[in-house]
């Protein structure tokens, strides 16, 4: 496990991620003391299931349509 100092931590944070990703830890430290530790996340083994939180089970035929009554409103040049 390395350690490593915040200003090169900010300055390489993209190689930093990169490591971490390949499963390396890395501290980071101000001033010698060590602060943080950055390290690889638990591969996920599922993809994602959405919750479905909006419960929406149905979707109207005409839900793209266009509106004249909005549509004038956008279109309208009296201004």
């Amino acid at each position: 496990m390395d350690q490593i100092n915040l200003y090169d931590a900010k300055t390489n944070l993209s190689s930093l991620v990169d490591r971490a990703a390949a499963g390396e830890e890395v501290v980071i430290a101000k001033n010698g003391i060590p602060l943080a530790k950055l390290g690889p996340l638990a591969k996920q083994l599922q993809p994602r299931i959405p919750a479905h939180a909006l419960a929406i089970s149905y979707i109207a035929e005409d839900f793209d349509a266009s509106d004249a009554e909005i549509a004038a409103l956008f279109n309208d040049s009296t201004s």
